[in-house]
């Protein structure tokens, strides 16, 4: 489905309980069925899961303009345009599908997409939780940023593989350090806050990965 111009895959149930907002890049979406049948096993609550295709991965879902991590491609700073198509998108969306304004809306995805949501809940307050699994925490400036600007959600998931934070890449190496300090500061806020550890590295099951954080907030467990 065509939704401002930019395309979106539709899972899950009209006049669900639950809203599910995804960035997902051709990855996320090869996985999609098996994520929605995970999510399905994981929790009895009805929802409906908005998967938005991202094009320009690197550009669409970084809060601000960053150098290379890893290869030459750097990272441009859209998050704000992306952020501000997906509050004009959300109420078209719930018309369509009968989403009931008391429906709790949950921005979630993995890896940058994972950053996106942690960062679109200190911009927004509309959202009850943010679902990041693997996230981007090594992103220049985030762990400042988020402090200067706290996270609003209620209810976040965190989730990072054992093997993350054991790279020789630099900046990507703090990514241990950074979700752990994240975690420890959402919690002393008196968030409903959750770091689990996966085994293996970034990129093993991220479907699953990202499946356990939406459900983990859907089912409103401590």
């Amino acid at each position: 489905m065509l939704i401002r111009n930019r395309i979106c895959h539709i899972y899950g149930d009209a006049s669900a309980e639950y809203l599910l907002l995804q960035m997902a890049d051709e990855h996320d979406l090869a996985g999609m069925e098996r994520e929605i049948e995970a999510i399905r096993r994981k929790t009895a609550h009805t929802f409906l899961l908005v998967a938005v295709q991202v094009e320009n991965w690197n550009d669409d879902l970084s809060p601000w303009s960053a150098p290379p991590a890893w290869g030459k491609q750097g990272f441009g700073g859209g998050a704000e345009d992306t952020l501000a198509w997906l509050e004009q998108a959300v109420p078209n969306i719930r018309r369509q599908y009968s989403i009931k304004e008391d429906c709790r809306g949950i921005l979630g995805g993995y890896s940058l997409a994972g950053l996106f949501a942690l960062w679109a809940a200190t911009q927004i307050n509309t959202l009850y939780g943010v679902a990041a699994a693997s996230p981007s925490v090594w992103f220049p400036g985030w762990p400042e940023y988020e402090t200067a600007h706290p996270i609003q959600a209620q209810c976040v998931y965190l989730s990072l593989g054992d093997r993350e934070e054991h790279t020789k890449n630099q900046p990507m190496a703090a990514v241990g350090d950074n979700i752990r300090a994240l975690h420890s500061a959402l919690t002393q806020r008196g968030k409903d806050c959750r770091l689990e550890w996966n085994a293996g590295g970034h990129f093993k099951d991220a479907d699953l990965r990202t499946a356990r954080a939406f459900a983990w907030i859907m089912e409103g467990k401590p």
